[in-house]
């Protein structure tokens, strides 16, 4: 219970003092009596903040970068009116810096014995769990002299989602999928393809694809068409040791590995393929599989949501006897780490030669474009110091990726925002070649 800032500045005008005492001390309080007898009416007047019932309903996820609407129904059982104030508390993240006092703070009036809805508006800058705190409510007496107060935890969870920017290109490599799998007029041939079908001979086709058997039992020339190879096995593999913690733009490196795997699988449960995931750093952080094409990319976003980097050295030893694990048979391993020149040579290349002798390996990482913009500073001696530093970071990173081209790896190296579509391009490639 509290007074108000009404009921204190009508104090503060007409007290009268009386003198108190008891064992121990003495004192004087301002008392004005008919202020008294009006807050004791208020306060019995004012509705009880314990027997009201509160719950929860909305929606309970939501990707990063987007809002959500979560309601609160208020229930007032008392035969007294509740005119009251609310906070429904959330931790900092859910709201953008500025907005959480207007987002969260509402005034609600419930007659007796009905209810009413507040909705509180989150718009989250993490990804995660963000659980729902207390709601404190404030009921105040009909002359706003007296009010009472108490708090009741209501439980709410919203998962926030990784915002999967790289979605816009989705519609793009589908477009040249299709051609890779001869459903449009560009056909193409690749080493280890699938056969599909026959077709009649057009100005143009590869004479290799001519099947001369088929034209000798009909009038017109008979090529052959094929489609990629379906139904392979892919393994994601998301570092998230130490270096995955770098900031690459305005994010971790680990989420820029996030959108170009979400893409990456997008694309390829179209193509057919089985895709899993497995995060590693000195143990298993998330694993996915053997989920059926529709279910692939919801069970991704899900399992993502709740990764953050862990500040370990990844035990790439661990790391490679875990992938050999999930993936028995023959696959596509795609590997989001980093390129700095001492995690690869002291913990990656020492055991690569596992992974590449029964599967195809891919790695991909995202380059820090501050660093490009260094390369291309000038005009004064602290810019070309710069521009030195920022050219030998580079060559030593060059360096990286040609030491694992020579052990059969495929190296996919981007700035964050190219990431995704340069992985989803290498991935078409191979499967355009049969490398698959």
């Amino acid at each position: 219970m509290a007074f108000t800032g009404r009921a204190a500045l009508l104090a503060a005008l007409g007290s009268v003092p009386v003198g108190i005492w008891g064992p121990g001390w003495t004192g004087i309080l301002a008392v004005n009596a008919p202020l008294a007898v009006a807050c004791a009416c208020d306060f019995a007047l004012a509705a009880p903040v314990r027997r009201l019932v509160l719950t929860r309903s909305g929606d309970t996820s939501v990707r990063l970068g987007e809002s959500v609407d979560v309601t609160l129904t208020v229930t007032n059982p008392s035969r007294r009116p509740l005119r009251a104030r609310l906070r429904d508390a959330w931790p900092p993240s859910s709201w953008l810096p500025g907005t959480e006092v207007e987002a969260s703070r509402h005034r609600l009036t419930v007659p007796a014995g009905e209810r009413r809805r507040v909705t509180t508006r989150l718009r989250p800058t993490r990804r995660g769990d963000r659980q729902a705190d207390r709601v404190t409510i404030r009921s105040y007496g009909p002359l706003g002299l007296f009010a009472r107060q108490g708090a009741h935890r209501i439980p709410w969870t919203v998962r926030v989602l990784p915002p999967f920017t790289s979605r816009k290109h989705l519609p793009s490599k589908l477009a040249r999928l299709r051609e890779l799998d001869g459903r449009t007029s560009v056909l193409t041939r690749g080493e280890g393809t699938e056969f599909d079908s026959l077709r009649e001979y057009v100005p143009g086709d590869d004479t290799r694809s001519i099947d001369w058997r088929a034209t000798a039992r009909q009038s017109a020339v008979a090529v052959r068409t094929w489609r990629p190879e379906r139904d392979r096995h892919i393994l994601l593999v998301l570092d998230t040791g130490r270096t995955s913690a770098g900031r690459v733009g305005d994010a971790p490196r680990l989420d820029a590995s996030m959108d170009a795997a979400l893409l990456l699988a997008a694309l390829a449960s179209r193509a057919g393929d089985r895709v899993n995931l497995l995060a590693y750093d000195r143990r298993i952080r998330a694993l996915v599989q053997g989920r059926a094409a529709g279910d692939v990319l919801p069970s991704l976003v899900n399992a993502m949501a709740t990764l953050e980097p862990e500040l370990v050295e990844t035990d790439a030893r661990g790391l490679t006897a875990t992938a050999l694990r999930a993936a028995p048979r023959r696959s596509l391993i795609v590997l989001f780490t980093t390129l700095d020149a001492a995690p690869v040579e002291q913990g990656l290349l020492p055991v690569l030669p596992q992974l590449t002798q029964r599967h195809t390996v891919l790695l991909a990482s995202a380059a820090d474009p501050h660093v490009a913009r260094m390369a291309t500073a000038r005009g004064s001696a602290e810019a070309v110091y710069e521009a030195a530093a920022a050219a030998q970071a580079q060559s030593e990173r060059h360096w990286t990726a040609e030491q694992l081209r020579r052990h059969g790896v495929t190296v996919v190296d981007a700035a964050p925002d190219d990431l995704a579509p340069a992985l989803a391009d290498a991935y078409l490639s191979l499967k355009a070649a049969g490398r698959l």
